[in-house]
């Protein structure tokens, strides 16, 4: 018995000094965390609990040609609250104000909002959402309110902001203006403007602090952010947003009307390469139509008849032929290594015409003729012709998705068989997009010099700019002679003057346009698929001084209602410069013999030396017989009389100051 006592004594001493061993072991271990590593988890430790959250900054804004926002970053709020933070008794004193205030901002009942709000104090929620997706002037209301007016750490009011873009004129060169979007996989996925100068719109990134808390989320430590944001630059955009509109427009109602598939047009200033206005608009499963691709830049299809511009400037360029040069077209039918039939749309053909008249008809056989004849036995003269143009070339856009050129050369064996060459003549087995066809155009509207299309006009943020010029860039100084250019033009005004020209049907007295049609066949090289149709025109107005350049493609319409150039795509491009041409500011200047009759019909406008009179009513000849004798510069927009006047009747004026009349 006495033996088990000691045994027991000595287990527990042991025990006992064990524990007491551990002990100085388990103090000695936390003596040293804290003085040789604390440190390290206090960090750690801060690390779980602590993050920098990361504040995307306001990206820049988008501007059309006359400072209208294409696209802007606009901040949308969410507010939450922290329930335990203000006492009961402070939240019971504010409770009846802040439900009705928190009702008329958010449209919600007010048994709503009491019922969320006292749910959260009662379970003593630290981040409940009370709104989100709010405008600044809601946020603004909202934190005026009794209790969420208080400091953070006292009332509990938390407020966290996001950018989103936004674009307020709607669908206005939507693909353009593009977009950034992150994809699933990582990365980013960049189209149009936005994407193409992000590095300049996307701004620096600040940050803010928060602590985690109950329930895995985060809540900002305080009020202020420990780096804020760095807005990004501005860019300031060549589309101006009245063209934009008629271009869009016109382009819609002709995809309706002929059911196509998809359509683009271009609108651009013929001196500067500046693009007034891109529409692209693409046809949906339920027939409706809206900005689904950039086809106008990334889309190149064989061009058909309006490629017949660079072969007849080739030949002409080579003085393989003139305009004057009489050549049979036959039956409108050609048979060429017994396999290859060319024909023209016109059943019977043109007869004998000149090499200018094969132009405006848009003969094939002519052309083939022209080009084949004369390069046969040496196509690479021809096509280096071509590659000297620079149409072998992308244009080096900005946007990213630029389709490549396709003119294939004598020198690439396995690519080029006798075929080739006729095929090329009227538009087959290149392929260009719709740019880089008006490019070429718009170069002979600028007597050779063919510029770079450009979308930016400059890209500044509060006066500064990046160290990047967006002015006018010359791809090509000279794309051929003077001389070639003069006939050229002559053809192309005749292809809409001339009653025998393709185009003839969009012939205006007020407005002279000078291009060419196009009606390329689809498909016709797939075995049991229908044959479809893409219809262009494309070319510049006024056609004696030309100031615009447009292209104008439509693909695929249904056959049953149309598909040449002529009916498909030509109306919509006089329709287009037809509202251009009539928004121009105008000055009339009064023939000599007019004047007699003038003054006994504006008799009763006598405006004194310094007062402006009313010329609301006149017509735009009374207007200046009265306003011109006055020493004032009159500019007139529109047609019939005038409605408007810039300077208000009965106001002084300065001589030589600009007065602007708008007609209706």
């Amino acid at each position: 018995m006495e033996y088990k006592k000691k045994n027991i004594m000595s287990r527990t001493y042991l025990v006992a000094f064990g524990l007491m061993i551990f002990s100085f072991l388990l103090i000695a271990k936390l003596v040293h965390i804290q003085f040789s590593e604390g440190d390290k988890y206090r960090a750690i430790a801060s690390q779980r609990t602590l993050k920098k959250d990361i504040l995307q900054p306001s990206r820049g804004n988008i501007f059309a040609d006359d400072g209208s926002i294409l696209a802007t970053s606009m901040a949308r709020y969410e507010v939450r609250w922290d329930a335990a933070v203000p006492s009961k008794k402070l939240y019971q004193k504010h409770h009846n104000q802040l439900i009705i205030g928190l009702s008329e901002i958010l449209g919600v009942s007010k048994k709503y909002i009491s019922n969320k709000l006292n749910n959260a104090v009662g379970e003593q929620n630290r981040y409940l959402l009370i709104a989100k997706d709010l405008t600044y002037s809601q946020q603004k209301k909202i934190k005026a309110l009794p209790l969420f007016n208080r400091p953070s750490y006292s009332g509990g009011l938390i407020i966290e902001h996001a950018m989103v873009r936004e674009h307020p004129l709607g669908k206005i060169a939507e693909r353009t203006v593009g977009r950034v979007t992150e994809k699933k996989q990582g990365g980013y996925r960049r189209v149009g403007l936005e994407g193409a100068f992000s590095q300049y719109l996307e701004g620096e990134a600040g940050q803010r602090l928060k602590q985690k808390i109950a329930g895995g989320q985060w809540k900002p430590i305080n009020d202020l952010n420990e780096k804020e944001p760095t807005e990004g630059f501005d860019i300031h955009t060549t589309i101006n947003v009245n063209i934009q509109d008629i271009a869009h427009s016109a382009l819609l109602e002709q995809l309706e009307k002929f059911k196509a598939a998809h359509g683009t047009v271009v609108v651009m200033e013929t001196q500067t390469g500046k693009i007034k206005a891109i529409a692209n608009l693409g046809r949906t499963k339920v027939g409706t139509y809206y900005e689904k691709l950039n086809y106008a830049v990334g889309e190149s299809h064989e061009p058909g008849s309006t490629f017949k511009l660079m072969a007849m400037v080739a030949a002409l360029e080579d003085k393989v032929v003139d305009e004057n040069t009489i050549i049979s077209t036959g039956r409108g039918e050609l048979t060429l290594f017994k396999r290859f039939k060319v024909r023209d749309s016109r059943k019977g053909g043109y007869g004998t015409i000149s090499a200018a008249k094969i132009f405006e008809v848009s003969s094939n056989t002519g052309m083939v003729k022209i080009i084949n004849d004369n390069y046969g036995k040496n196509p690479s003269k021809f096509v280096n012709r071509l590659y000297n143009m620079g149409i072998n070339k992308p244009l080096g856009l900005s946007i990213t998705g630029e389709g490549i050129p396709k003119i294939p050369h004598p020198d690439d064996k396995d690519q080029w068989d006798q075929l080739d060459l006729p095929w090329m003549a009227y538009g087959y087995g290149v392929a260009l997009t719709p740019l880089q066809t008006l490019a070429f155009y718009n170069a002979i509207a600028n007597n050779g010099e063919m510029v770079k299309p450009r979308f930016i006009e400059k890209i500044e943020s509060f006066g500064e700019t990046p160290d990047q010029t967006f002015g006018k860039i010359v791809l090509n100084p000279s794309i051929c002679s003077q001389s070639t250019i003069d006939k050229v033009k002559k053809m192309m005004f005749n292809v809409v003057d001339k009653k025998w020209g393709t185009a003839h049907n969009i012939k205006d007295k007020e407005l002279s346009i000078a291009g060419k049609t196009g009606t390329c066949q689809l498909d016709y090289n797939q075995e049991g698929k229908d044959v479809q149709y893409a219809a262009t025109f494309v070319g510049y107005f006024p056609s004696d001084k030309p100031q615009y350049s447009c292209i104008v493609v439509i693909q695929r319409p249904d056959k049953k209602l149309g598909y040449y150039g002529s009916t498909v795509a030509a109306p919509v491009f006089k329709k287009i410069a037809k509202k251009i041409n009539n928004a121009l500011p105008k000055t009339i200047r009064i023939h000599p013999d007019q004047v007699n009759q003038l003054s006994s019909r504006v008799a009763n406008v006598k405006p004194s030396e310094e007062v402006i009179p009313d010329l609301r009513g006149l017509t735009p000849m009374e207007a200046l017989f009265v306003l011109e004798p006055m020493g004032l510069k009159v500019i007139i927009k529109g047609k019939g009389k005038v409605k408007k006047q810039s300077l208000e009747a009965g106001k002084r004026y300065k001589i030589n100051q600009i007065i602007v009349l708008e007609l209706s």
